[in-house]
């Protein structure tokens, strides 16, 4: 039997939907049918002579081949490792720089202002831009070569960083901790502001030292924000591809030998879905995008049991 109180919660769902409605109709034209459309896609044999209007026409029904495929693909899978590799350069350095420059601001510096927007303004600039700047650092007559030359590593400035297999995807990884290490910043600065200052002054009691508060007290308080930026983080490498066509001049990295295979190393899983659709193999490329959806899912669902976020 429907009680009063349901009755108002379902007029007040009612009243809503009208406020709601220009979201919804957004979100199912720019989103919600792309996708539907896309897991269509990746059912069926697309190529360039496709007629993506008639879904029903020449587009042939192939079920969970393109799939299939993907699974069985050794290059998808150096993708996604190397895209591994490459979030756990990335992720957790930059959380890590990210915290220090919070905590450094937290102080009330002087200058606080002036230092919040330096570090912040690197996070506004086109990831295509700042790795087009920082390809000209890392060449071989940049300034990255001349101090390598300059410390006896003659070879690697020779070559360049970016040329070598073993400091190519690091290197690609120091420009995208250097350019957002300030938006993590901002989010780290917004939480310590929010603790209660009576926390510390009862670990200062207690006799807990500046290592022992940061530990106890103000990194459990940003569990959230941490999980945050560690989920955004797995979904941007996943889908990292800009910084590597800049940085690799669309080559994916040098090229090392595997067995039969010839493998780029800096070839992660965004850069694969596009070198796969720019062959024009849209049903595969279509299947590599919800593969990687559920890595996401998986990734994100084991860091939040990791951080344990609801305490």
């Amino acid at each position: 039997m429907r009680t009063h109180g349901d009755s108002v919660t379902w007029r007040s769902d009612v009243r809503a939907l009208p406020f709601l409605l220009p979201f919804l109709v957004v979100f199912a034209i720019f989103i919600g049918f792309p996708l539907i459309y896309s897991f269509w896609i990746s059912l069926h044999e697309v190529t360039i002579y496709s007629d993506f209007y008639d879904i029903f026409g020449t587009m042939q029904f192939v079920g969970l081949k393109n799939y299939q495929t993907v699974m069985g693909d050794p290059i998808f899978w150096w993708s996604v490792l190397l895209t591994m590799v490459y979030a756990a350069l990335l992720i957790f350095p930059g959380m890590a720089l990210s915290l220090a420059l919070a905590l450094y601001l937290n102080k009330q510096v002087r200058g606080f202002a002036i230092l919040r927007s330096g570090f912040f303004l690197p996070n506004v600039f086109d990831v295509y831009v700042v790795g087009i700047i920082w390809l000209l650092i890392y060449s071989n007559n940049g300034m990255v070569s001349y101090l390598l030359k300059a410390i006896g590593f003659e070879s690697l400035g020779n070559d360049g960083v970016l040329n070598n297999a073993w400091t190519g995807l690091p290197a690609i990884a120091l420009v995208m901790i250097l350019k957002n290490a300030g938006f993590g910043m901002i989010l780290f600065l917004t939480s310590l502001n929010n603790i209660n200052e009576s926390l510390f002054e009862a670990a200062d009691i207690d006799g807990c030292n500046e290592r022992q508060k940061l530990w106890h007290v103000t990194l459990p308080l940003l569990k959230p924000i941490i999980f945050f930026l560690i989920v955004t983080g797995f979904v941007g490498t996943l889908n990292a591809f800009s910084e590597i066509y800049a940085l690799t001049n669309d080559t994916g990295g040098t090229s090392i030998n595997a067995g039969n295979l010839t493998l780029q190393t800096a070839r992660i899983s965004g850069y694969h879905l596009y070198k796969v659709f720019s062959q024009a193999m849209y049903g595969e490329a279509a299947a590599i995008s919800f593969v990687l959806l559920v890595v996401a899912l998986v990734l994100s669902f084991l860091s939040y049991k990791f951080l344990n976020v609801k305490d």
